[in-house]
């Protein structure tokens, strides 16, 4: 059975890349756009890893992955957060806010992938 991944990413074409990418490599991918359906939509999907984007339109990517491990059926998901943020402390700030991996954008496959396979026990 495919690891399932859901991918919270309010830019079209990143979220397009991150799911065609994913489904390549063999993973069941749930794509949303809206953060505000991101908590519903991982409840229902059951994922075994979240990508998120931190800088989302309508709320926080911050805020959503404290949602998540604050949720007793999803706290035990990982995160992989992909974000603009790249400055000093950034990276600290968000894996404080319990991420398990931190990205900055622009994302390159290899170092994705990479990072997603070992959140997902599959390296």
């Amino acid at each position: 059975m495919s690891k399932r991944i859901l991918v919270v990413e309010d830019n079209d074409l990143n979220r397009k890349l991150f799911c065609d990418v994913l489904r390549a490599g063999g993973f069941s991918v749930e794509p949303v756009a809206d953060g505000k359906e991101a908590i519903a939509r991982a409840r229902a999907f059951a994922p075994n890893l979240v990508v998120m984007d931190i800088q989302l339109q309508d709320v926080s990517g911050l805020d959503l992955i404290a949602h998540l491990k604050g949720d007793s059926a999803l706290s035990d998901v990982p995160v992989l957060a992909v974000t603009a943020y790249a400055g000093k402390g950034d990276e600290e700030r968000i894996r404080l806010s319990g991420a398990e991996g931190y990205l900055s954008k622009p994302v390159s496959i290899g170092p994705f992938m990479a990072a997603v396979k070992d959140l997902v026990g599959t390296n």
